[in-house]
């Protein structure tokens, strides 16, 4: 019998901020679910075709909610050049991959919180107009759980742990 990580969705309906960032901290948290408990090796290992791994998964959401709540909405040009390749340098360790993860998730979270409400504008174009900060969490609500599908996947094929 496989393992099993299932744990109800949120039923956060105390309005539409609250409602869509309960969902986005699901969908983070069913990410790092996935990287929990594993060696380095299993974190690094590309099971499928095009080489993705966990750590891969976990960096490239880490640059996406930089890029997507610290520039676009917040306008930080730090991160204006992101890049979002999710090949892992083999010389960084993957407990700091996991942790810049953690430390993007707490920045994009003050950003959010910081804004004026859901109608609020980005302050660069996506990709010719700004956006409402409604847009970007919905996009990134949608691409960490595209990405957290993935994880469930590689992390079956791991140990056979499932769930989301």
């Amino acid at each position: 019998m496989l393992e099993s990580q299932r744990e109800r969705v949120p039923l956060n309906d105390g309005g539409e901020l609250d409602t869509a960032l309960a969902f986005l901290s699901f969908a983070r948290s069913c990410v790092l679910k996935k990287v929990d408990g594993l060696a380095d090796e299993q974190l690094r290992r590309g099971l499928v075709v095009s080489g993705t791994t966990l750590l891969g998964l976990v960096q490239h959401l880490t640059v996406a909610e930089r890029y997507w709540f610290v520039y676009i909405l917040a306008g930080d040009p730090r991160y204006a050049d992101a890049d979002f390749d999710m090949t892992v340098a083999p010389d960084r360790p993957a407990d700091q991959v996991i942790a810049a993860y953690r430390t993007a998730i707490a920045d994009s979270d003050a950003h959010i919180r910081a804004a004026d409400g859901l109608d609020v504008r980005t302050a660069h174009p996506v990709p010719d107009e700004p956006r409402t900060l409604r847009w970007v969490l919905a996009h990134m609500t949608s691409e960490t759980v595209r990405h957290a599908g993935h994880a469930d996947i590689l992390r079956e094929l791991i140990d056979g742990v499932t769930g989301r």
